[in-house]
């Protein structure tokens, strides 16, 4: 069983319960259209509408976060994990999401683990691929032409802290596409994860479904798949603890999303993070430290909102929320004593 597994036995097991009680509870408001059943059916849950939070969630963290995360005006997905105490939080943290460049995480430790191999090394020089004008949908493959060379390091550092998509695709190059990404999360055993194109492909492609009332599975994960593999990497389960630092320390350095999980947090802290964006879909996965120690790893997923800094500010208070909860149970408070709107 994976260190994820372990955690989250009991909580999916309380998740079980609350959407069968969820159902109970659509059941008898009756009224529930059609299309919102075909909504539910497509999507997998029945936890639509802040009314049924409170019957739905029974602990208070879960509801809590479930309020900050309403899917009222589009689909959000979060997962997180206390690495101390083991407590996690889910809300539709089994449904599908575009990762965006959220992927990159992956593709970077697919890359690090052939240097581990012998296959190449931080030092091996690999050029920038660049997206050359096309229409959409025109090609399987969007093309791209070559640019400088740069040593697979600074490639990495690249594609996390400033998520750039030529560097990204010079390494995904290397390691033999997406589907040598898949073997490795499957490798890892984590398996809500698929990528299908390269980024250049994806971002020439975007929007052509609204990730806020369809799930398209290429290009997507889960939170909890994310979360898994953010939660494996903190723990060394696939990599030596100097290839773990270039990721996790990339993450650290990244200025991208600082208007997301970064935003609403206490100066004091330590954040690690990897954002995504696409069209109308936004999101950042990492870690949060406290200066005690304790970390605690997220993924959080938004579509809607209306625009992207709503998106980007729902993130920041789910994230807000989730740290002001943690902390509530480790200084020993209720979960309704926290502060969980991020005011």
């Amino acid at each position: 069983m994976s260190v994820f597994a372990r955690y989250l036995a009991p909580a999916l097991a309380a998740v079980a319960m609350t959407f069968s009680g969820a159902a109970q509870a659509q059941g008898a408001q009756g009224g529930s259209s059609d299309l919102e059943a075909a909504f539910d059916n497509t999507l997998g849950t029945q936890t639509r509408a802040p009314q049924t939070f409170n019957a739905v969630y029974e602990s208070g963290f879960d509801a809590a976060i479930a309020r900050v995360a309403s899917g009222e005006q589009g689909r959000i997905g979060v997962a997180a994990i206390d690495l101390a105490s083991g407590k996690t939080v889910s809300v539709l943290g089994d449904q599908r999401f575009p990762m965006a460049s959220t992927s990159k995480i992956a593709i970077a430790a697919t890359y690090l683990e052939g240097v581990e191999q012998g296959r190449w090394s931080l030092s091996s020089e690999f050029p920038l691929l660049i997206p050359e004008r096309s229409a959409r949908f025109s090609t399987a493959r969007a093309p791209v032409r070559k640019g400088n060379y740069l040593p697979a390091i600074e490639l990495i550092e690249l594609m996390i802290t400033r998520s750039s998509n030529p560097a990204t695709d010079a390494l995904l190059q290397v390691v033999g596409g997406p589907q040598a990404v898949n073997d490795w999360m499957r490798r890892a055993g984590i398996r809500e994860f698929e990528l299908t194109r390269d980024i250049a492909t994806l971002v020439r492609d975007d929007g052509e479904f609204d990730p806020a009332s369809i799930v398209d599975r290429r290009d997507s994960a889960t939170p909890k798949a994310m979360l898994e593999l953010m939660v494996g990497l903190h723990e060394g389960r696939w990599l030596n603890a100097a290839h773990r630092q270039v990721i996790l320390g990339a993450m650290e350095r990244t200025v991208t999303g600082k208007r997301r999980i970064r935003a609403m947090l206490p100066a004091s802290l330590t954040v690690g993070n990897k954002t995504g964006s696409l069209n109308n879909t936004s999101s950042d996965i990492g870690f949060i430290r406290t200066p005690d120690g304790r970390a605690i790893a997220l993924a959080i997923y938004v579509t809607g909102q209306g625009s992207r800094a709503a998106r980007e500010a729902r993130i920041a208070q789910i994230a807000r929320a989730i740290y002001d909860g943690y902390s509530a149970d480790s200084d020993g408070r209720s979960w309704a004593g926290a502060n969980y709107t991020g005011r």
